[in-house]
């Protein structure tokens, strides 16, 4: 069965084109064009979207919930927030866990490992955790976070079963430079945060293999102009790439301008969405901690730390517009860039023939209004 979508501004590559369709067959993008040359085609489900945008589909890299539901508490509750996520147009996710004992955060990395084996819209796992700075640990409990040894780290990645695609650790730890390399060898991506990192150190760690840079400016020292910390190291390094939470709380939305110039093309906005993301204001509570969530805003209990975010992906997308960063730019950073860094390139972000059939289509407010996976229609 062969999906057409046509009439479309297709996002993809760089550029915006105008009038251009796109042909899903067995799951893939078989065919691409412009014009009416769709209706040489042999007849399928054509879909007319009437000058809609049309974009890859999102691929977000530091998620824990929505809907209610955390990531960190089985399939049913991953089924529920994968749902609101894939609704907004991310139709692939690595799913974050929070830090916990190496016991359970084993258990877990199987347990997402199981479900990456029936589900392929689930990427893997990222281990946000334990393996931390108690000076930056954000809604992290701050007893469980240790150093980093190698009999945690090769229990970890074995429970992954080759399915945990990035750790985020802070390499100033002791044994922090050693387990970067041991992780990277192990083919996990590491990604410097929660730290406490110098410039230096965190330069260090890139060169050991790192990346990523987790949430760039939260929970890591910031730039001073005569320390200018891991993100002006990050920013200097054309190796790593920089997550952002583009939800105008995180990030001051000059700040996330600031980003996009300073790293062009090595921005990832990633929602680090918590299970109050599609749900209503209330209580909630993230990996054991109690969180208030006001205004849309998540706040821990304990000391009003901002514990996760309520974004999604294409709201990160809109703000990042707003911010004055161009819209194939802002749509490369939720979909092209986040896969890219993952080592996942050649499936997806992207629309070009070959890549898999992931799509969201958005109106001209760019909220969305139609999401495809492996080309077949799953959302409005």
């Amino acid at each position: 069965m062969t999906t057409i979508l046509h009439g479309a501004r297709l996002i993809d590559g760089g550029m915006v084109t105008d009038d251009a369709w796109v042909a899903f067959t067995d799951g893939v993008v078989a065919q691409t064009g412009v014009g009416d040359t769709w209706r040489e085609l042999p007849a399928g489900d054509v879909v007319d979207a009437g000058g809609s945008y049309l974009a890859p589909g999102f691929v977000d890299i530091h998620g824990h919930g929505a809907g209610g539901a955390s990531f960190d508490d089985g399939p049913a509750a991953i089924a529920t927030a994968r749902a609101v996520h894939r609704a907004h147009g991310t139709t692939r996710a690595v799913l974050s866990l929070v830090t916990a004992s190496v016991d359970d955060l084993a258990a877990r990395a199987a347990m997402v490992a199981d479900l990456a084996e029936r589900d392929a819209t689930i990427l893997g796992s990222h281990l946000e955790g334990p393996f931390l700075s108690a000076l930056h640990k954000g809604a992290h409990t701050a007893d469980l976070l240790r150093d980093p040894d190698p009999a945690s780290l090769d229990r970890l990645v074995d429970a992954g079963r080759g399915t945990i695609r990035q750790m985020t650790l802070a390499p100033e730890l002791p044994g922090g430079i050693d387990a970067v390399a041991r992780l990277v060898a192990a083919g996990v991506v590491v990604a410097v945060g929660h730290t406490d990192a110098t410039a230096e150190q965190a330069a260090a760690a890139f060169d050991a293999g790192a990346t990523l840079l987790t949430h760039a400016f939260n929970t890591m020292r910031g730039i001073h102009h005569r320390a200018p910390g891991p993100v002006v190291a990050a920013m200097r390094d054309e190796r790593v790439t920089l997550e952002l939470i583009a939800d105008g709380v995180h990030v001051h939305p000059d700040v996330v301008t600031l980003a996009f110039a300073g790293a062009p093309g090595r921005i990832a906005l990633v929602t680090d969405a918590m299970a109050a993301t599609g749900s209503a204001d209330g209580r909630y509570e993230l990996g054991g901690l109690a969180v208030t969530v006001s205004g849309g805003v998540a706040r821990l209990d304990t000391n009003g730390a901002i514990a996760g975010s309520t974004l999604t992906q294409d709201a990160a997308l809109r703000l990042a517009v707003r911010c004055g960063v161009s819209l194939p730019g802002a749509v490369a950073a939720v979909s092209a860039v986040p896969a890219r860094a993952l080592g996942l390139g050649r499936r997806f972000g992207s629309l070009r023939v070959g890549m898999e059939a992931d799509a969201v289509l958005l109106d001209d407010a760019l909220s969305v209004t139609g999401v495809w996976v492996s080309g077949a229609r799953v959302s409005a």
